[in-house]
């Protein structure tokens, strides 16, 4: 039967010196659920999934709601891409799944009352599912999936090269604090100021994120991301200052509580190329038992391409995690 990617003209060109992946099972490696206060991030690179055939098995897991999305994406490359982070939230929930009657393809989701998508698990009286919340982010070179277990979580990446069309304060004026305005217009520096820009608005989209209420609930303007430090308790936007002395918090304006600070974030340069932000919500509890503040935040990441390899690149060069704003 003709797949819905050859009726899309959706095969990718592969060389013939080019290396094929070929699935020869549907099984994934099975990865426990991360322990309270973890989260699991994985990210597969559009560019390095080339095969035809693998492609084909990754719309076969789709819905055919989820498949209709994917082909109405005007270009090829648009395709490939909603098509890989649609398999990627797939594959990834299916690995914590100790239950078999759960696979990619039977997964089902929804979205909560502002759009945020969540894992509909179909419950019955002999599995009680574990309470995961996902969160994906994707660029054009880039998707990453983020995973946690009873806590919400937000994730983004940018591009680190990534550039805006106008001008870098008058940008920043409409969507930042001025708190954050003023970090940025002092930094004399273009390309300093540039990243710092990007670095600021990737923690400030993945609390938008994990609040899960969508941006018209949380404006930009409306909260500043600062710097704590751990030892004198002071905020600050920038200086010197390290992961292990001072944590990144969030400022809020908001007088609705609509907005909290309850949150743990993590500043990310991922796979050399791009900046990645993961805030998850803080479990009070644990933080009382171990001490103020509870203990930081851990983060597993896997390099992946579903089916055909995993690669874990926690502690290697392929993940950083990025200490300050500037």
């Amino acid at each position: 039967m003709v797949s819905f990617l050859r009726k899309a003209s959706f095969l990718m060109k592969i060389h013939c010196c080019e290396r094929e992946f070929f699935a020869t099972s549907s099984s994934l490696a099975s990865v426990q659920l991360p322990s309270p206060r973890e989260t699991h991030l994985w990210y597969i690179l559009p560019d390095e999934v080339k095969s035809a055939s693998l492609l084909n098995q990754y719309l076969e897991l789709l819905s055919s709601c989820e498949k209709e999305n994917v082909l109405r994406m005007q270009g090829d490359q648009l395709k490939k891409r909603a098509l890989l982070a649609r398999a990627l939230v797939r594959t990834t929930i299916a690995r914590y799944q100790i239950n078999s009657q759960f696979s990619p393809r039977t997964l089902k989701f929804r979205k909560n009352i502002h759009g945020k998508p969540e894992v509909d698990w179909q419950q019955n009286n002999d599995f009680t599912p574990p309470v995961l919340h996902f969160n994906i982010s994707h660029t054009s070179s880039l998707i990453a999936c983020g995973v946690t277990l009873d806590s919400p979580i937000g994730i983004d990446v940018e591009e680190k090269h990534r550039r805006t069309k106008s001008n870098m304060i008058s940008f920043a004026r409409r969507y930042f604090s001025p708190q954050e305005v003023d970090l940025l217009a002092s930094i004399s520096d273009p390309e300093i100021q540039r990243c710092e820009f990007l670095k600021l608005w990737t923690l400030k989209e993945s609390y938008v994120k994990a609040l899960g209420r969508g941006f018209s609930a949380a404006p930009f303007k409306s909260f500043t991301i600062r710097y704590r430090a751990a030892t004198e308790g002071g905020l600050h936007l920038s200086g010197n200052c390290s992961s292990e002395a001072s944590e990144i918090i969030v400022e809020s304006f908001d007088e609705t509580k609509n907005l909290t600070s309850n949150w743990h974030f993590s500043l990310l340069e991922l796979a050399h190329t791009h900046y990645a932000a993961v805030c998850v919500e803080k479990d009070n509890n644990i933080g009382a038992i171990v001490g103020e503040g509870g203990p930081r935040m851990k983060l597993t990441a896997w390099k992946t391409i579903p089916f055909v390899e995993d690669e874990c690149v926690t502690g290697t060069d392929a993940i950083a995690t990025l200490s300050c704003l500037s």
